[in-house]
């Protein structure tokens, strides 16, 4: 264990990126004599240097059987995975810099799936155009898995929460708008000829598609499931589109992206006897003066941008 502790601390030593740069040096211009008259060393101390990492990691770098400094195939695996490290430890000396002018290294948006993805990958995508140091991260969640993101630190941003009374006071929150749903099934599905209104003990009956709670701790929430019907569970409202399509069964789907497949007849908009299912979800965060999440907040100050991320 010593001697390998010591055999990496010596490739460590020898592997540097000024190393790095002599040896890329000495292949660009083909020897020896040569990079280090553009370096503007001695000639021996460039050998020397080259001779220490050789030996470090016990590998010939250089071809010496001719007079042209050519790199081994070792070498050649040596410069371009150097430059590579070079480029980002230059993209990471560009980052801390703008990381201490106020931005977040690593920004988490927590997003439930009744969250339009076209808009929020826009949104990704003007994020991105400002080229910030932030790293985003993406986490798709549904149910009360998407709060609980948020408040186990998981997540720094949660957008399309049914927040809680508790929860709200350690939060700070604002209404994104409110998302009406619609019961509907496949042309094919039993219930498409079905006289309306569907009443409860219609819906028992048949299987329900339902989105899984992404929760991790706790065993979530349901909703629209009826005791004793059979459950097809998937893991979030694009999927449950998918597979109410299918036949696979039927359920309450999010008006904005049920509609257009009902204009075009791959899905049937049927009527119900419950009371009309329309959900008020916000969008809430952690306090902090980071310029990314501030970006995002302001953002989602615009009526026509939370209008897109429940009705597209």
């Amino acid at each position: 264990m010593i001697k390998l502790y010591m055999k990496q601390n010596a490739i460590r030593d020898a592997l540097t990126p000024e190393t790095i740069g002599l040896i890329d040096a000495v292949h660009r211009t083909g020897s020896m004599a040569a990079a280090a008259r553009e370096l503007g060393v001695v000639p021996s101390a460039l050998t020397y240097r080259i001779r220490r990492v050789e030996d470090a990691l016990d590998v010939l770098l250089f071809d010496r059987s001719s007079r042209q400094a050519k790199l081994t195939e070792a070498g050649r695996e040596l410069v371009r995975e150097g430059n590579r490290l070079l480029a980002e430890l230059d993209q990471l000396a560009n980052r801390v810099r703008r990381v201490a002018t106020g931005w977040e290294p690593q920004l988490t948006l927590a997003v439930d799936s009744v969250v339009s993805r076209n808009t929020i990958m826009e949104l990704c995508e003007s994020f991105f155009a400002l080229k910030p140091p932030t790293r985003l991260k993406f986490r798709e969640e549904a149910l009360s898995g998407t709060l609980q993101a948020l408040t186990s630190g998981q997540a720094d941003l949660a957008i399309g929460v049914v927040l809680e009374s508790s929860a709200s006071k350690l939060l700070q929150s604002t209404a994104l708008g409110k998302i009406r749903f619609v019961y509907a099934v496949a042309p094919h599905h039993p219930l498409a000829k079905a006289d309306q209104p569907i009443t409860d003990d219609m819906m028992l009956a048949h299987r329900v598609v339902a989105v899984a709670d992404s929760v991790q701790r706790g065993s979530g929430i349901s909703v629209g499931l009826l005791g004793g019907q059979d459950v097809f569970t998937v893991p979030g409202m694009l999927a449950k589109l998918d597979a109410q399509m299918r036949g696979l069964g039927a359920g309450f789907l999010p008006e904005y992206l049920a509609r257009p497949y009902i204009d075009a007849g791959r899905l049937v908009e049927k009527k119900v006897a419950q009371p009309p299912r329309v959900v008020s979800v916000s969008y809430a965060w952690r306090k902090t003066d980071g310029k990314a999440l501030q970006w995002w907040l302001k953002q989602l100050e615009s009526a026509k941008t939370r209008s897109a991320l429940l009705e597209r």
